[in-house]
């Protein structure tokens, strides 16, 4: 996705997607599988399966509901370690 500020919360990019057209989950998917499958990591990248690189953000809402849940992250994983946690 293209024509935001750079400074504005990456998290915004899901709120745009979803209004000019996507849905709450295809807009989920670019970020994740989607981005995946473009950098040739299909499996690796954007799931969480074993084997696979399984960072992981958790919100308080439910971001199909509402996508503006994702700019509300209380908890991250990455290599299977609490990076951060509210």
């Amino acid at each position: 996705m293209g024509g935001i500020p750079w400074t504005e919360p990456i998290a915004n990019e899901f709120g745009w997607m979803v209004k000019f057209g996507m849905s709450s989950m295809q807009a989920i998917k670019s970020a994740t599988s989607g981005a995946a499958e473009l950098l040739n990591m299909k499996g690796e990248l954007g799931v969480i399966a074993p084997g696979a690189y399984a960072d992981i953000v958790a919100v308080r809402g439910d971001p199909l509901a509402n996508i503006d849940a994702l700019k509300d992250v209380s908890f991250v994983m990455k290599d299977g370690a609490v990076f951060q946690q509210k």
